[in-house]
């Protein structure tokens, strides 16, 4: 059959072709990206709670007799590292019954439907990250440009199924594991840091894993500030002997491990309320200089 097409159609469409190819690049980069992210050796921090992130891409096992939680899933093709972390320690992932989360953006909640169609565990979600979550990274806050990439592909990530909405201070019951949630607004609306108690021996330490409290110039929204200020209140609020964050240089994880593997006790490099309270102090200096990253 004979095509013909008009001059203007001629102009339009190599525009459109090429779109429509950027476009499937990108959703290709996408879905292939780690974010620089490598494999690291798994290990304990402390009792029951493991580190199963990447090299910097953090994210959290915390065991338990009737089920495990994962708190943190990476990007989409980071999850494997998780899973084999896991494996690595001697656990399986289908007896990992909840994930958590602290923010949903695509290098910390991209990997979470990865993660719970191989373990089938439920997920909780703060009400803000909830609705982004289950739409796959879409975010009102971001800017417009940004977003529509969301919208089309080119961003975010498979959408996870949220299985349950929790409230700032709640509380996550896996058998004896107690998780609290707190959610400490900011860097999203639903940022979410966790506090729950760990056993080392006859000692109980204290971990908070704090959500970042840094702000991104591609999402901002009008209560931001105060959010910030308020969650910097409430965490200076909880105790804690060990302390994490999504991103693992920001706690030093590396230097930490390598110091567990000589120290008499290899739990207390891990101990470090001074490094917890200045990594609040940073954050509150950020807050007052109007810092973005």
């Amino acid at each position: 059959m004979l095509l013909n097409f008009t001059k203007r159609q001629l102009v339009v469409l190599p525009v459109v072709l090429s779109v429509v190819a950027l476009v499937l690049v990108a959703k290709w980069g996408n879905a292939t990206k780690i974010g620089g992210q490598g494999p690291a050796e798994p290990f304990r921090i402390a009792g029951n709670f493991y580190y199963v992130g990447a090299t910097d891409v953090a994210a959290f096992l915390i065991t338990g007799p009737e089920g495990h939680v994962v708190l943190d899933g990476g990007y989409p093709t980071t999850a494997r590292l998780i899973m084999a972390s896991i494996a690595k320690l001697g656990f399986d992932i289908k007896d990992v019954k909840v994930l958590v989360n602290s923010e949903p953006h695509p290098d910390h909640g991209g990997g979470l439907a990865v993660l719970q169609q191989a373990s089938g565990a439920e997920l909780w979600a703060s009400e803000a990250s909830a609705d982004s979550l289950a739409s796959g990274g879409d975010d009102p806050d971001v800017v417009l440009p940004l977003r529509a990439l969301t919208w089309i592909g080119v961003f975010g990530y498979p959408p996870p199924r949220v299985d349950h909405r929790f409230k700032d201070g709640d509380t996550i019951r896996v058998g004896p594991i107690v998780l609290t949630a707190h959610v400490t607004a900011g860097h999203t609306r639903g940022c979410t840091s966790w506090s729950f108690p760990v056993r080392d021996g006859d000692r109980m330490l204290n971990v908070v894993s704090a959500c970042d409290l840094g702000v991104l110039a591609t999402s901002r929204y009008p209560e931001q500030a105060a959010d910030r200020a308020r969650s910097i209140r409430v965490l200076r609020g909880l105790p804690a002997d060990i302390w994490v964050t999504c991103h693992a240089r920001w706690w030093g994880r590396y230097r930490k491990f390598v110091a567990s593997t000589t120290a008499k006790n290899p739990v207390d490099p891990f101990i470090d309320p001074e490094g917890y309270r200045a990594y609040l102090d940073a954050a509150e200096a950020e807050l007052r200089q109007g810092r973005v990253h």
